[in-house]
């Protein structure tokens, strides 16, 4: 999966959020949250039925994400750690925790960490 541009992710938080919608919908949606006009809506949902993470079919042209808010979570985090971090996750942590983190957080990831091991 490639790297999603933000006019993408717009889209598809859209289409988590609400689930399967008509383009026309979704233009106004767009409209009202980030003031794209239809063609800037459609030209984005051509680019991403292309990229193969959203389906658009007819009558209506319904549009629905193929890809999970997870999924892209999971991409767009293993880009940044690639990018950022030469692909050392340890490298990631140590950068994101050391700002610090509550008490509850750290209970969390404790959490986290012995169910992986």
């Amino acid at each position: 999966m490639d790297k999603f541009f933000e006019s993408e992710l717009r889209v598809l938080e859209v289409l988590w959020d609400k689930g399967e919608m008509s383009a026309g919908a979704l233009a106004k949606k767009l409209a009202v949250f980030y003031g794209w006009n239809r063609n800037t809506t459609y030209t984005v949902v051509t680019k991403l039925v292309r990229k193969g993470l959203v389906e658009r079919e007819d009558p209506g042209f319904l549009c629905r994400a193929l890809v999970t808010r997870e999924e892209a979570q999971r991409q767009e985090t293993e880009n940044l750690i690639s990018r950022m971090f030469n692909g050392s996750r340890i490298q990631f942590l140590s950068a994101f925790l050391s700002g610090g983190i509550s008490d509850e957080e750290a209970k969390a990831l404790r959490e986290m960490v012995e169910k992986l091991g």
